[in-house]
């Protein structure tokens, strides 16, 4: 909350508590956002897991990106799961993010929760490479 007016995360996090409670996956990320950081509330993992989790479901891809890199790293509330991860970028990559592509990249790359295959990592970082990431181009470059 604060364009066009006094910045206030609490009540940012009030408005984003609302959009929450009618399902709207935006509300459940950006809440999300404000547990993870302790931005206008208290700071919660868990809770931002959950809220995270639904917005996934939802199929925001920022949310997926969200929650695969909590399984990718096993911080916050969940325990290291690179197969659950390397599930959720894909997902966030098949909408065309180019965050998700570039993770997925990565995960084709090392073998984290998929096969390693630098033919699948290549094709990935190059549809995000293709929309301007730097470090996908940057990986891009060292393939």
């Amino acid at each position: 909350y604060g364009i066009g007016t006094a910045h206030d995360e609490k009540k940012a996090a009030r408005l984003f508590r609302k959009a929450t409670k009618q399902g709207l996956a935006a509300g459940q990320y950006s809440l999300a956002q404000c547990f993870e950081h302790g931005a206008g509330v208290v700071q919660d993992a868990e809770e931002a897991v959950k809220l995270y989790t639904q917005a996934a479901k939802q199929g925001l891809a920022e949310a997926q990106l969200a929650i695969g890199d909590y399984y990718a790293q096993g911080t916050g509330a969940l325990a290291k799961n690179d197969e659950e991860a390397a599930q959720l970028y894909r997902q966030a990559a098949e909408q065309g993010d180019m965050h998700g592509q570039n993770a997925l990249a990565k995960c084709f790359e090392r073998g984290a929760g998929v096969a390693q295959d630098a033919e699948e990592a290549v094709k990935h970082y190059r549809h995000a490479a293709e929309q301007g990431f730097a470090a996908a181009q940057y990986s891009l470059a060292q393939c």
